[in-house]
């Protein structure tokens, strides 16, 4: 029996459109991770991109549970002496929504050039509207 291998220029990549509105970001984030690496396909390999793209919109309608919307910050450092800063998970959701969604993911793809471009695939709006129409996003239920 032989196995089946991808190769980079024989994949064809799909458009998913996830809408989060009412959806709990971290169960959220591992299905998003899966379709962009492509563990959704039979035709998996991991040392090739056969995820698809991924749309995400409301993304300020996300919601955490427990007591994170309280407690959980995100934290960054400036690159200056004493330049360690920290955000709340209220404010980055006001002002940055779309980081919010596309960190969790971040954290969840493999830490190499591969995941890089996987996560060049995640498009986040904070709106219902997105820029995409044009690739005719299939809807994904998560």
């Amino acid at each position: 029996m032989k196995c089946y291998i991808a190769k980079k220029e024989d994949v064809v990549h799909g458009w998913k459109l996830v809408d989060a509105d009412g959806q709990i970001l971290g169960r959220m984030a591992s299905k998003i991770a899966m379709i962009l690496m492509g563990k959704t396909k039979p035709t998996y390999t991991p040392h090739v991109d056969t995820g698809d793209y991924v749309i995400v919109v409301n993304a300020e309608k996300i919601v955490v549970t427990g007591n994170k919307a309280d407690t959980k910050e995100y934290q960054y450092y400036t690159g200056y002496p004493g330049g360690q800063k920290a955000k709340s998970y209220s404010d980055m959701l006001e002002t940055q929504p779309e980081k919010v969604i596309s960190e969790a993911v971040r954290r969840m793809l493999p830490k190499n050039k591969l995941g890089r471009a996987m996560l060049s695939k995640l498009k986040v709006f904070p709106g219902a509207d997105h820029t995409h129409t044009a690739q005719n996003p299939e809807k994904v239920e998560l």
